[in-house]
């Protein structure tokens, strides 16, 4: 995505999906307010009219790419909260993490976060909210194994907690516990969504290709 450009890939008069890059914070902080996707989607939607408006729905962490959606109305931000289970189908992400894994498997733990923003996990029952994250390999080398990992539970910096607990965490993530960095990145992307329409019910499904740094990395 060239900088301060748009990779829109659904829009209608409910919701906006866009493809986040990597660096780039979903919403607002308190160290950062305008260099956001959300403000850029604003400014996007504003343009084309005033009376425009846009909501959070969900976000991903600032280093993760991938999809995003948004509502642009009140109304269906929150039925999409109120019903997030119901009416989100699967969230999927490609990640890179270091080391070989050549089978598929699940990752069940509590997750608690600290007062310094670090979330740890733990095999103790209800010690923290329920995560579980299924992932399967799609290629390896002798370094990294590419996956592909999907989310049952949509936790804080589940994917990068989960990688650290079976010693293969995610590239490029300091915080949990990766020594390497090849893409100068976090080597995750969220790269497919399905939700159900929250009024019409329809199936609504949104993929982006793997992002091509990754695949370099296999060839």
């Amino acid at each position: 995505m060239a900088k301060g450009k748009l990779d829109i890939i659904f829009e209608n008069n409910d919701i906006i999906v866009v493809n986040k890059p990597s660096r780039l914070l979903t919403v607002s902080t308190n160290q950062e307010k305008d260099r956001t996707l959300f403000h850029q989607v604003m400014i996007y939607l504003k343009k084309k009219n005033k009376n425009n408006k846009l909501f959070i729905v969900h976000r991903l962490d600032k280093d993760t790419s991938g999809i995003v959606l948004f509502a642009k109305n009140e109304k269906i931000k929150h039925l999409f909260q109120e019903n997030w289970d119901k009416l989100i189908k699967t969230r999927s992400y490609v990640g890179i993490v270091e080391g070989i894994i050549e089978k598929e498997g699940t990752i069940k733990s509590w997750l608690k976060e600290t007062s310094n923003y670090k979330v740890y996990s733990s095999n103790k029952p209800h010690d923290g909210k329920l995560a579980i994250t299924k992932y399967r390999s799609i290629t390896y080398n002798g370094q990294y194994t590419l996956l592909q990992i999907l989310l049952e539970t949509g936790r804080k910096n589940q994917i990068r907690v989960h990688m650290k607990d079976i010693n293969h965490p995610i590239i490029g993530d300091l915080k949990y516990g990766s020594s390497k960095s090849p893409l100068k990145r976090l080597g995750l992307h969220a790269n497919l969504l399905e939700i159900y329409h929250p009024l019409s019910k329809e199936l609504l499904i949104f993929e982006t290709d793997i992002p091509q740094n990754f695949i370099n990395l296999f060839i």
